[in-house]
């Protein structure tokens, strides 16, 4: 591809030209589409994204012109490399995702439709589409029909190609063709060029009909290479079957038709337990003539790590557990699937006494839990520390399940031979294994052996005539082997390809290529912390990196400004911590999920373009960190777009099963950008806003008049940023800490127990003391002596947020300073405000790193989580008054990311003829400070619109979150009040009587004392 290097603009302009969707050349970008879950790496020529049929068609005419590759590309969570290439890049995840119609038994999809999504529109009618890979919650359609996936219901459901009735697809010339069960007898007459191509077809399969039969894999799941098997008959020839599993190198598919089938009435679940990996593979025999809807097998190292990820399933299985069956039924009637399960578990418990324990399910919850361990727990493998982790380059092989237990044997036997320990989870049914071998990929040594483990591996795989593809792709980490699997069919392979794409286009390298070495040739680059034995290198050396004393903060650079100069600028790299945090991302894809049940990305999830996706900035600093991505990069206003699609909410580290740090990711990226650019105008107020409310308050009648004011409000959009639409609190007329000095609680006590330090932050400061007085109200009612530090600044939560690192130190070294002092005198800090609790747990130990941010994240907390805590300790009282109210409440995001869980929530739980709904609805999109500005407004609408639709439930009387970005956007929305719970329990303990008007008040504007 070097001979497109020097006319990508050209190629670029071209095809903006042409069609509609985007089209993307800048290193940044292509760095995003350079990986995907394996661990490969190519950096692609530039990126299309059609909007349409006929934009994907253009874009293959104007490729074929010019002779470039073109590599089709879904969610780019496939573990073989087979969405990866260095020509043009498809992504057909953004725009075509429509579900264009269903009926019945059928329903019309666009290639980029996420198949949990699917599945959840079909549950509407009581269908399914059925085939269901395990990372179904991301991979789109396109993907699992170019994979011919199965998943573990493959004994029920079959694989994509028993599921597909025609496919409207794009052929290496351009043009567009519908494919169905095509007739051989009376071809379509208005489709030349395809009643051509099927008549080819045909021939070429009754020519090598003996070839196809002898030469297959004879494993349950016969899929190796393309699918040749079962697609012609004497009349017709099924395209779509053929279709099916080749990867994206015959054609490209823009449209299908899917069979769906009715949901089941009735499931139950049963988790069987061994105490070896032996007795659970010969159990899987006896478990087949039970015909079981599924069978899943987990080794040990896959149930430790369930254990540590999970309390309930520490209590679920016992440590002596080796393996474990996840064995499901279906039914429609509720006794007759219970009795095959009991019977089932019996026989291999009892009689058989192969399981020495099992755990059975029939409630919808308990059987989801299950699922949880083969579903959430595999990618948590990559949090291995060193260089070995789970390598996904041997883990699809499939053979008969009858011979499962011996050729167990032999994995275990290859496996010791080469030295080397795997994960080992298995779709026992139909006989497929994912191995998972744990190998450095950046290590010489380790390379070597991974290619000869995969030869031997395959090797036994050959001689028990299985295949080495049983539902993933060949891609790139396969097809080396793919010859020596098939034999005299691969040539058969040849000929289809040179039918469909005479010129080789179309995913070239993938199914068929030359290149013995193709398993080791595209490893992704070694990560290496951003430093240097030498000033003159590209990247700065470690002396460099964090500097006492640099340039001011947010100071800017000249656009020519030379290398040396970004060196010495502030960037808050901790290198080993952040190559690290990007080691630990394996690119897996699933921090792209929209399922209502997660957050994980807020943005993503109502804009789903791989840029505002979690994985894209594990993917720009490993560029960096690996040298794909010159320094400068970093400063680039491509980098910065990328990393402002992040609000910082921090529900991928939480919700990454590998727990990935990307807010610190994004943090540093941001940092670095600030550092050599300065900050907008916008952002540089929303850091300073302790400074603007405190002036706001020395004229407080005029601010609260400019707030309510419409022209006012629209001059603040124009000239500042802030949104004219946003329901801004007012400021009032005492700030909180001057009220706390005039009570003496800013005087340290001299008890030695039941003592708390409160950080105030600024929204309980300038904006609603009420909250604060509700809190010392409380805690004094509990016998808890409050002191309110006098010297305490802001959080910094929003200067944290925007990349203002500078400023954030500065206030992050006031506050522990200030906080930590009183920790020594045997203070616990507490915060109303979730944003401020985290900087004190989190953020503040990240950015200083010293011996009191540490003392004080161990000493403090949220106040609902501190008063929750009290409460299970025996020691808050109970004297409630009834409080009658309907209640929605919310956990905020930051909330969330303390891992406290619902404290808040709890605690209203505890006072009589309050009603509380749990709202779970995600992030509610405010995001702090993003939300008030003018370009995120719109934005922050559509990520909180589930949220506030709850809250319009007229069953619902009020709003309740601990959050203060969270209550300005709830009450945006409605007109209903949010309160924070610290005042529901100081209403219900008397102390202030005033909230009882709070909740029934409607909120146009925010009510302040």
């Amino acid at each position: 591809m070097e001979q497109y290097e020097g006319q990508r603009d050209i190629i670029l302009d071209d095809l903006r030209g042409l069609i509609r969707g985007e089209v993307r050349g800048d290193v940044v970008f292509r760095q995003l589409y350079a990986s995907d879950g394996s661990i490969f790496e190519i950096r692609p020529l530039a990126v299309v994204r059609p909007r349409n049929t006929a934009d994907v068609a253009a874009c293959v005419q104007y490729a074929a012109e010019k002779g470039i590759p073109i590599h089709a590309r879904g969610s780019g969570s496939g573990v073989a490399g087979e969405s990866l290439g260095p020509g043009l890049v498809v992504d057909f995840s953004k725009f075509l995702r429509r579900i264009l119609y269903t009926d019945q038994e059928h329903v019309r999809v666009q290639p980029g439709v996420v198949l949990e999504r699917l599945n959840a529109q079909l549950l509407r009618a009581g269908r399914l589409f059925g085939p269901n890979p395990s990372n179904s919650q991301v991979t789109t359609i396109g993907s699992v029909l170019a994979v011919n996936a199965s998943g573990s219901r493959w004994s029920k459901y079959g694989a994509a190609c028993d599921n597909v009735s025609s496919l409207q697809v794009v052929t290496a010339q351009g043009e567009v063709m519908e494919f169905g069960r095509e007739s051989l007898e009376t071809p379509e007459p208005d489709a030349p060029n395809k009643a051509v191509l099927v008549r080819q077809i045909a021939d070429l399969l009754r020519k090598h009909r003996t070839v196809i039969s002898e030469n297959g894999p004879k494993s349950p799941i016969p899929r190796c290479g393309y699918n040749l098997a079962d697609v012609l008959t004497d009349s017709h020839l099924d395209l779509p079957r053929l279709i099916c599993g080749s990867e994206g190198t015959l054609v490209l598919i823009t449209e299908a038709t899917l069979r769906t089938q009715p949901m089941p009435r009735y499931r139950g679940a049963a988790l069987l337990l061994f105490d070896s990996m032996d007795k659970a593979a010969r159990a899987v025999l006896e478990i087949l003539p039970h015909r079981p809807v599924a069978c899943e097998l987990m080794d040990r190292r896959h149930l430790s790590l369930a254990r540590e990820t999970e309390v309930r399933f520490d209590l679920l299985i016992p440590a002596e557990t080796e393996a474990i069956l996840l064995v499901e039924q279906e039914g429609d009637d509720p006794e007759q699937t219970r009795s095959q399960l009991h019977r089932l578990v019996a026989e291999l418990r009892d009689d058989l006494r192969l399981a020495f324990d099992a755990r059975q399910a029939f409630d919808p919850d308990d059987i989801g839990l299950f699922w949880r361990l083969a579903t959430k727990i595999q990618p948590g493998l990559f949090q291995a520390h060193g260089g070995a982790r789970p390598v996904p380059v041997v883990e699809d092989v499939a053979v008969s399940p009858e011979i499962l237990p011996e050729f167990l044997v032999r994995v275990q036997n290859v496996l010791k031979r080469h030295q080397v320990t795997a994960s080992i989870f298995s779709h026992a049914v139909q006989g497929q294994l994912h191995i998972q071998p744990f190998l450095d990929v950046f290590n010489a040594s380790d390379v070597i052996r991974m290619k000869r483990l995969a030869e031997d591996l395959y090797e036994e795989v050959f001689q028990v005539a299985g295949t080495i593809s049983g539902e993933h792709a060949i891609g790139l980490a396969r097809t080396a082997f793919l010859q020596r699997q098939v034999g005299p069919l691969y040539d058969v392979f040849r000929e289809l390809k040179t039918l469909f794409d005479p010129h080789v286009l179309l995913n070239p390298g993938k199914i068929l290529g030359d290149d013995p070495e193709l398993l080791t040739r595209h490893l992704r680059r070694p990560i290496q912390p951003l430093s240097s034995a030498s000033t003159d290198a590209p990247y700065p050396p470690e002396s460099l990196l964090a500097p006492e004393s640099l340039l001011a903060p947010e100071a800017s650079l000249a656009p020519d400004a030379p290398m040396r100069d970004l060196v010495e600028l502030q960037l808050d790299w901790h290198p080993s911590e952040v190559a690290a945090a990007v080691a630990d991302c394996n690119r897996c894809g699933m921090c792209r999920l929209q399922s209502p049940e997660m957050r994980m990305c807020p943005l993503f999830r109502i804009a789903p373009a791989e840029e505002a996706s979690p994985r894209a900035k594990a993917n720009l600093i490993c560029g960096l960190l690996s040298r794909q991505l010159e320094l400068n990069a970093l400063t680039s206003d491509q980098f910065k777009q990328v990393a402002d699609l992040c609000y910082y909410c921090h529900m991928c580290r939480l919700e990454c099963s590998a727990r990935v740090d990307i807010p610190r990711l994004v943090r540093e990226s941001k940092g670095a950008y600030v550092a050599a650019n300065g900050l907008p105008l916008a952002d540089w107020l929303t850091t300073r806003l302790d400074l603007i409310a405190s002036l706001a308050n020395l004229a407080r009648p005029a601010a609260n008049w400019a707030i309510s004011n419409r022209l006012m409000r629209w001059l603040g959009e124009k000239c500042l940023g802030f949104a004219q639409g946003r329901k801004l609190p007012r400021v009032v007329s005492r700030p909180y800490l001057r009220r706390a000095a005039r009570r003496r609680l800013t005087r340290p006590s001299r008890r030695t127990e039941s003592k708390v330090a409160y950080f105030v932050d600024l929204y309980a400061n300038y904006h609603d003391p009420q909250l604060a007085e509700a809190l010392v109200a409380v805690l004094e009612h509990n016998g808890v002596s409050v002191y309110v530090p006098p010297a305490q600044r802001q959080a910094g939560m929003p200067a944290i947020a925007c990349g203002a690192l500078d400023r954030a130190r500065r206030l992050a070294r006031r506050n522990v300073l200030t906080l930590a002092e009183a920790v020594r005198q045997g203070y616990h800090v507490i915060a109303t405000e979730p944003a401020a609790a985290l900087c004190l747990a989190r953020e503040y130990p990240q950015l200083l790193d010293d011996e009191d941010s540490h003392l004080l994240a161990e000493n403090s907390s949220e106040a609902c989580a501190f008063l929750w805590r009290m409460h299970r300790e025996g020691r808050l009282r109970l004297d409630f008054k009834p409080v009658h109210a309907t209640l929605g409440c919310h956990t905020p995001c930051h909330l969330a990311a303390l891992e406290v869980g619902t404290p808040g929530e709890n605690l209203l739980r505890l006072i009589p003829g309050l009603r509380v709904h749990h709202i779970e609805e995600g992030c509610c999109g405010m995001a702090g400070t993003f939300g008030m500005q003018h370009r995120n407004y719109r934005t922050s609408l559509r990520a909180g619109w589930r949220l506030i639709s709850r809250l319009r439930d007229p069953a619902i009387q009020a709003g309740a979150t601990e959050c203060s970005a969270c209550k300005i956007q709830m009450e945006q929305g409605t007109t209903k009040p949010t309160i924070h719970p610290v005042k529901i329990l100081a209403l219900a303990y008397g102390l202030m009587p005033e909230v009882e008007a709070l909740i029934r008040s409607p909120c146009n504007e925010f009510i302040v004392t």
